[in-house]
């Protein structure tokens, strides 16, 4: 048997340490300014990330926005693909990429 290689394994870096878990949760709740695309959704006083992902959601759920057969999908209309830089649909994993794009 060959001993353990531990080589893949990734060690902090010294001159960016991970911040303490706190510091992460106050990054989610700390005020984002939406811009004026994604202002048309989720209006456009700062809020916490957390806070506009819900609005998002809301937005979705209110306009029948989730697609019907694969609830993976989200439809867009005017406002939205404005958001999804002009694609018609996008996954709920590629809209929150997208919607960072979208956020100061």
């Amino acid at each position: 048997m060959h001993p353990r290689n531990n080589s893949h394994k990734t060690t902090p870096c010294p001159n960016q340490p991970n911040p303490p878990r706190e510091n992460r949760a106050q990054h989610s709740l700390k005020p984002v300014q939406p811009d004026a695309a994604l202002a048309a959704v989720v209006g456009s006083k700062p809020l916490p990330r957390t806070d506009l992902t819900k609005r998002l959601w809301d937005y979705i759920k209110k306009n029948k926005l989730q697609d019907a057969k694969k609830k993976t999908l989200i439809n867009a209309d005017a406002a939205l693909k404005a958001v999804f830089n002009g694609k018609k649909q996008v996954s709920m994993f590629e809209m929150t990429k997208l919607v960072s794009g979208h956020v100061k």
